[in-house]
Protein backbone atom coordinates (compact mmCIF):
# COMPACT_ATOMS: atom_id res chain seq x y z
CA UNK A 1 0.00 0.00 0.00
CA UNK A 2 1.43 3.61 -1.27
CA UNK A 3 1.67 6.25 1.81
CA UNK A 4 0.63 9.71 0.78
CA UNK A 5 1.85 12.18 4.22
CA UNK A 6 0.30 15.73 3.80
CA UNK A 7 2.48 18.00 5.81
CA UNK A 8 0.71 19.39 8.96
CA UNK A 9 2.78 22.38 9.91
CA UNK A 10 0.25 24.71 11.09
CA UNK A 11 -0.93 26.10 7.55
CA UNK A 12 -3.43 25.13 4.89
CA UNK A 13 -6.02 23.10 4.32
CA UNK A 14 -5.28 20.01 5.12
CA UNK A 15 -8.96 17.80 5.43
CA UNK A 16 -10.18 19.68 2.12
CA UNK A 17 -6.70 18.31 0.60
CA UNK A 18 -7.00 15.03 1.81
CA UNK A 19 -11.02 14.94 0.98
CA UNK A 20 -9.70 15.55 -2.63
CA UNK A 21 -6.91 12.56 -2.26
CA UNK A 22 -9.05 10.16 -0.57
CA UNK A 23 -11.43 10.28 -3.81
CA UNK A 24 -8.57 10.09 -6.15
CA UNK A 25 -7.42 6.71 -4.22
CA UNK A 26 -10.64 5.41 -4.53
CA UNK A 27 -8.96 1.70 -5.39
CA UNK A 28 -7.48 0.91 -1.11
CA UNK A 29 -4.11 0.96 -2.53
CA UNK A 30 -3.20 4.18 -1.34
CA UNK A 31 -3.34 5.39 2.70
CA UNK A 32 -3.74 8.95 3.46
CA UNK A 33 -2.19 10.74 6.95
CA UNK A 34 -1.60 14.49 7.81
CA UNK A 35 1.37 14.06 9.99
CA UNK A 36 4.09 16.53 11.29
CA UNK A 37 6.38 13.52 11.79
CA UNK A 38 9.51 12.95 10.61
CA UNK A 39 9.54 9.56 10.83
CA UNK A 40 6.35 9.11 8.76
CA UNK A 41 7.75 11.74 6.38
CA UNK A 42 10.46 9.40 5.58
CA UNK A 43 8.53 6.32 4.96
CA UNK A 44 6.42 7.99 2.75
CA UNK A 45 5.85 7.37 -1.12
CA UNK A 46 4.19 10.47 -1.71
CA UNK A 47 4.36 13.98 0.34
CA UNK A 48 2.80 17.10 -0.02
CA UNK A 49 3.06 20.51 1.25
CA UNK A 50 -0.21 22.47 1.52
CA UNK A 51 -0.18 26.11 3.13
CA UNK A 52 -2.48 29.20 2.72
CA UNK A 53 -0.88 32.51 4.07
CA UNK A 54 2.55 34.93 4.70
CA UNK A 55 5.86 33.08 3.04
CA UNK A 56 7.87 33.79 6.29
CA UNK A 57 5.17 32.09 8.64
CA UNK A 58 5.46 29.21 6.71
CA UNK A 59 9.09 28.93 6.76
CA UNK A 60 9.50 29.96 10.60
CA UNK A 61 6.35 26.83 11.16
CA UNK A 62 8.05 24.88 9.47
CA UNK A 63 11.98 25.47 10.62
CA UNK A 64 10.23 25.52 14.41
CA UNK A 65 8.94 21.83 14.06
CA UNK A 66 12.44 21.19 12.50
CA UNK A 67 11.12 20.01 9.65
CA UNK A 68 12.81 21.65 6.71
CA UNK A 69 15.76 19.07 6.51
CA UNK A 70 13.10 16.05 6.39
CA UNK A 71 11.68 17.81 3.16
CA UNK A 72 14.34 18.45 1.38
CA UNK A 73 15.83 14.76 2.36
CA UNK A 74 12.50 13.52 0.79
CA UNK A 75 12.74 15.43 -2.28
CA UNK A 76 16.61 14.19 -2.55
CA UNK A 77 15.48 11.02 -2.78
CA UNK A 78 13.60 10.75 -5.92
CA UNK A 79 9.72 10.30 -4.80
CA UNK A 80 7.10 12.55 -5.44
CA UNK A 81 6.80 16.13 -3.86
CA UNK A 82 3.92 18.74 -4.52
CA UNK A 83 3.34 21.99 -3.12
CA UNK A 84 -0.35 23.86 -3.34
CA UNK A 85 -0.54 27.41 -3.09
CA UNK A 86 2.11 28.66 -0.22
CA UNK A 87 3.02 24.93 -0.15
CA UNK A 88 4.53 25.97 -3.93
CA UNK A 89 6.58 29.42 -2.78
CA UNK A 90 8.12 27.31 -0.54
CA UNK A 91 9.55 25.55 -2.56
CA UNK A 92 11.84 28.63 -4.23
CA UNK A 93 14.89 30.07 -3.19
CA UNK A 94 13.64 32.96 -1.77
CA UNK A 95 10.65 35.54 -1.83
CA UNK A 96 10.33 39.12 -0.98
CA UNK A 97 6.69 39.14 0.39
CA UNK A 98 7.25 41.51 3.21
CA UNK A 99 11.05 41.64 3.35
CA UNK A 100 13.78 39.06 2.08
CA UNK A 101 13.25 35.43 3.22
CA UNK A 102 14.74 32.22 2.67
CA UNK A 103 12.93 28.77 1.04
CA UNK A 104 13.44 25.28 1.10
CA UNK A 105 15.24 26.10 -2.23
CA UNK A 106 13.96 22.78 -3.65
CA UNK A 107 13.51 24.42 -7.47
CA UNK A 108 15.53 27.85 -7.88
CA UNK A 109 13.78 31.15 -8.51
CA UNK A 110 12.23 33.86 -6.29
CA UNK A 111 9.16 34.58 -4.76
CA UNK A 112 7.32 37.96 -6.07
CA UNK A 113 4.23 40.12 -6.05
CA UNK A 114 2.52 39.82 -9.02
CA UNK A 115 1.49 43.77 -9.07
CA UNK A 116 -1.72 45.93 -9.79
CA UNK A 117 -0.34 47.33 -13.01
CA UNK A 118 -0.79 45.40 -16.67
CA UNK A 119 2.08 45.92 -19.06
CA UNK A 120 -0.13 48.47 -21.20
CA UNK A 121 -0.33 50.94 -17.59
CA UNK A 122 -3.97 49.29 -16.72
CA UNK A 123 -4.50 48.51 -13.39
CA UNK A 124 -5.52 44.80 -12.41
CA UNK A 125 -6.99 43.47 -9.11
CA UNK A 126 -5.04 42.07 -6.45
CA UNK A 127 -5.01 39.54 -5.49
CA UNK A 128 -5.72 37.35 -8.19
CA UNK A 129 -8.92 35.16 -7.42
CA UNK A 130 -11.01 32.77 -9.52
CA UNK A 131 -10.98 30.44 -12.44
CA UNK A 132 -8.28 30.90 -15.07
CA UNK A 133 -7.39 28.56 -17.92
CA UNK A 134 -3.94 26.68 -17.92
CA UNK A 135 -1.76 27.54 -20.66
CA UNK A 136 0.97 24.35 -20.39
CA UNK A 137 4.35 24.69 -21.13
CA UNK A 138 5.91 22.11 -22.95
CA UNK A 139 10.03 22.97 -23.86
CA UNK A 140 11.64 20.97 -26.97
CA UNK A 141 13.77 19.26 -24.25
CA UNK A 142 10.99 17.88 -22.18
CA UNK A 143 10.23 14.49 -22.68
CA UNK A 144 7.08 14.98 -20.13
CA UNK A 145 5.18 17.11 -18.22
CA UNK A 146 2.76 16.55 -15.68
CA UNK A 147 0.30 18.72 -17.23
CA UNK A 148 0.56 18.19 -20.92
CA UNK A 149 -3.21 16.25 -20.87
CA UNK A 150 -4.61 18.88 -18.97
CA UNK A 151 -3.90 21.81 -21.14
CA UNK A 152 -6.71 24.62 -21.14
CA UNK A 153 -8.43 23.25 -17.44
CA UNK A 154 -9.86 25.83 -15.98
CA UNK A 155 -8.40 25.62 -12.52
CA UNK A 156 -9.08 27.89 -9.34
CA UNK A 157 -6.71 30.39 -7.84
CA UNK A 158 -6.25 32.50 -4.95
CA UNK A 159 -2.49 34.50 -4.82
CA UNK A 160 -0.92 37.69 -4.74
CA UNK A 161 2.55 36.65 -5.49
CA UNK A 162 4.19 34.31 -7.91
CA UNK A 163 6.96 31.86 -8.15
CA UNK A 164 9.81 32.98 -10.95
CA UNK A 165 11.95 30.08 -11.33
CA UNK A 166 15.45 30.45 -12.28
CA UNK A 167 15.48 28.30 -14.98
CA UNK A 168 12.58 28.28 -17.32
CA UNK A 169 12.53 25.19 -18.09
CA UNK A 170 10.78 24.57 -14.45
CA UNK A 171 8.01 26.34 -15.26
CA UNK A 172 5.35 23.94 -16.54
CA UNK A 173 2.30 26.23 -16.98
CA UNK A 174 0.95 29.80 -16.40
CA UNK A 175 -2.08 31.72 -17.02
CA UNK A 176 -2.85 34.83 -18.36
CA UNK A 177 -3.97 37.77 -15.73
CA UNK A 178 -4.73 41.12 -17.13
CA UNK A 179 -1.56 41.02 -20.16
CA UNK A 180 0.57 39.30 -18.23
CA UNK A 181 1.43 35.44 -17.64
CA UNK A 182 1.57 34.28 -14.62
CA UNK A 183 3.31 31.01 -13.12
CA UNK A 184 0.69 28.78 -12.58
CA UNK A 185 2.56 25.23 -12.21
CA UNK A 186 7.06 24.44 -11.67
CA UNK A 187 8.31 21.53 -11.84
CA UNK A 188 12.02 19.83 -11.61
CA UNK A 189 11.85 16.31 -11.87
CA UNK A 190 10.11 14.84 -8.95
CA UNK A 191 9.03 18.29 -7.14
CA UNK A 192 6.23 19.92 -8.49
CA UNK A 193 4.31 22.65 -7.24
CA UNK A 194 0.77 24.21 -8.12
CA UNK A 195 -0.29 28.15 -7.62
CA UNK A 196 -3.81 26.89 -7.61
CA UNK A 197 -5.98 24.51 -6.00
CA UNK A 198 -6.39 21.69 -7.22
CA UNK A 199 -8.74 20.21 -4.05
CA UNK A 200 -10.96 22.79 -5.08
CA UNK A 201 -10.97 22.69 -9.08
CA UNK A 202 -13.83 20.59 -9.66
CA UNK A 203 -13.01 17.73 -11.79
CA UNK A 204 -9.80 19.21 -13.28
CA UNK A 205 -8.38 19.47 -10.35
CA UNK A 206 -9.02 15.97 -9.29
CA UNK A 207 -7.46 14.70 -12.91
CA UNK A 208 -4.56 16.62 -12.26
CA UNK A 209 -4.33 15.06 -8.47
CA UNK A 210 -4.58 11.45 -10.25
CA UNK A 211 -2.23 12.35 -12.62
CA UNK A 212 0.42 13.35 -9.57
CA UNK A 213 -0.50 9.82 -7.97
CA UNK A 214 0.57 7.97 -11.02
CA UNK A 215 4.20 9.58 -10.69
Amino acid sequence: MKKISIVDYGLGNLFSVKQALEFCSDDNKKHIVITSSPSEIQDSDYLILPGVGAFKNAMDAIKGRELDKEIKNFAISGKPLMGICLGMQILATSSDEFGMHDGLNLIPGKVSYIGETNLNGSIRKVPSIGWKNLKVCLKSNQSSNLLTTHKNASVYFVHSYHFLPENEDHLIASYNYGDTAISAAVQKENIIGFQFHPEKSSHHGLKILRSFLDM
